[in-house]
């Protein structure tokens, strides 16, 4: 190869002067071209070798609910083959039937839908609560949730597990199936969450799983339950996934699947004050004996600033890595507890035996002091491996009380190892707590708040957290019997770049 008389005059002049590479100067003339200060730096102090930290985009925020009234407790879901196909839910504060919402492209725009209730029993009347949504291979979405008998001031008739499918994107619930129909004096059926087994290799694939705890005991006990299904939801075989040790002891199970079918159930041990776990490998049909992920301080819930009339509940958040990278199959939790400052933080662990033992405990946020986390979700991108978290944050709190709350996001590329900065997700503050002199007060619903818990999903890069927000306590809305909008379900797209 020939090389110009200019580049060998260059190169020459490079050689000559490479001792002497301490002047900064740069000029742009043929022996000291543009790039020449850069040559300086480098030959003085070597290559660094810090990339930067991962960056996001987030989204716009969405109003996903756009009604009259409070919506709270919220859950998000994807379509694995089809990720711009989105479902929700939340719970009606107002109404009797939960709230199911859908979207088609991406989490841009929204439309809602009613799920569909029993027949009350007698003159009662009843209502939904606690929604949870997963999606089979086969484009079924199944929406989960809980029927509260009430009659009329005689308390609680009963109480019974619902799960209703869709097969057009979340649009309509034609298939209704209940089930665990139990009495009032028998035990209380709360906080249903929904898995749904995706995985290529599974000899279990689209088999639905929805896990819960029967809070108050009776004639069968409480404890918590696993229901699964084999024919698309249309019938569910109920079984107990921990100890039968009494009732009022479990809240919050949450049921996820391995890559080859494996099924796991996590859940707040209240009594034992830990978060316990326990795994079947064979579908849901025979349980080993509950582990522990962590012992923790919290045992139930605990009142927060940011809460005005509710606490905040302690319960795990767990998902598996199904992706076809190094950490396939790892574990992962998180879960709300008390920091040694007194303030409410996210936890995570990690397993790489199946749950059989799990990693020392690392918050998912950022350190700082006087700052409250709660109500948080996680879930592992099955395309890339990355650990993702959000969940309402006080730190942008302008009252001095910790009232005010953001929804932020955390994502770990390192198998939880370590957590990138924290990303705000919403534009504007919620305050759920007080009027501060910008809302009437009777204007705001202080009854269910943000709920117990707030969804998350993430694929191939880019993570959808919804929640409920009050930005538009004041919005009017015509033909409602308040005029107000009150508490609204948002939602907002977290794009990671790499």
């Amino acid at each position: 190869m020939r090389l110009s008389s200019s580049f060998v005059r260059c190169a020459a002049a490079l050689a000559c002067l490479l001792p002497a590479a301490s002047v900064f100067a740069q000029t742009n003339t043929p022996d000291k071209p543009t790039w020449w200060a850069k040559y300086q730096y480098l030959s003085a102090n070597g290559a660094e070798t810090c990339t930067g930290q991962a960056s996001f985009k987030v989204g716009r925020n969405v109003d996903v609910s756009n009604e009259c009234g409070p919506q709270s407790e919220t859950f998000i879901t994807l379509d694995p083959n089809r990720p711009n196909v989105l479902a929700a839910g939340s719970n009606e504060i107002f109404r009797l039937p939960m709230r199911g919402y859908f979207s088609a492209d991406g989490g841009s725009s929204w439309g809602g839908v009613d799920l569909p209730l029993p027949p009350a029993k007698g003159n009662g009347i009843n209502f939904g609560s606690d929604p949870s949504l997963a999606f089979d291979t086969l484009g079924n979405v199944f929406y989960g949730y809980i029927v509260v008998y009430f009659g009329n001031g005689r308390g609680i008739n009963a109480t019974a597990v619902a799960v209703a499918r869709s097969s057009d994107g979340g649009r309509t619930y034609p298939q209704f199936t209940v089930f665990s129909v139990e009495g009032g004096e028998n035990h209380f059926n709360d906080k249903p969450i929904i898995a749904a087994d995706t995985n290529a290799g599974s000899p279990f694939r689209d088999s639905v799983y929805i896990a819960w705890d029967a809070a108050i005991g009776g004639s069968t006990g409480g404890g918590v339950r696993l229901a699964r299904s084999v024919d698309h939801g249309a019938t569910f075989t109920v079984a107990r996934v921990d100890d039968p040790l009494g009732p009022g002891r479990a809240i919050g199970a949450v049921p996820f699947v391995g890559p080859n079918g494996e099924l796991y159930v996590a859940w707040n041990d209240v009594a034992a004050n830990t978060i316990a776990f326990n795994r079947s490998l064979d579908g849901g049909v025979t349980w080993d004996q509950p582990r522990v992920i962590s012992h923790k301080r919290l045992p139930f819930d605990i009142g927060i600033p940011a809460e005005f009339s509710r606490g905040a509940l302690v319960y795990p958040a767990c998902d598996t890595d199904r992706s076809s990278g190094p950490r396939r199959g790892r574990l992962y939790c998180s879960w709300m507890d008390l920091t040694a400052a007194g303030n409410t933080d996210i936890f995570t662990s990690n397993s790489d035996d199946e749950g059989a033992t799990w990693s020392a405990s690392v918050p998912a946020t950022d350190a700082l002091s006087g700052v409250d986390r709660f109500n948080h979700w996680l879930s592992v991108d099955p395309v890339t491996g990355d650990v993702n978290v959000s969940f309402y944050d006080t730190r942008n709190d302008t009252t001095g009380s910790r009232f005010m709350t953001d929804i932020y996001f955390s994502q770990s590329r390192t198998g939880g190892a370590s957590w990138q900065p924290n990303v705000r997700v919403t534009d504007v503050s919620s305050n759920e707590h007080d009027c501060g002199g910008v809302f009437p007060c009777a204007a705001i619903d202080y009854g269910n708040q943000q709920g117990d818990y707030a969804g998350l999903v993430s694929f191939d890069g880019v993570s959808h957290p919804v929640w409920t927000d009050s930005r538009r306590q004041l919005d009017a809305k015509a033909g409602c019997r308040t005029g107000l909008a009150m508490e609204e379900v948002f939602t907002a797209s977290v794009t990671a770049k790499r």
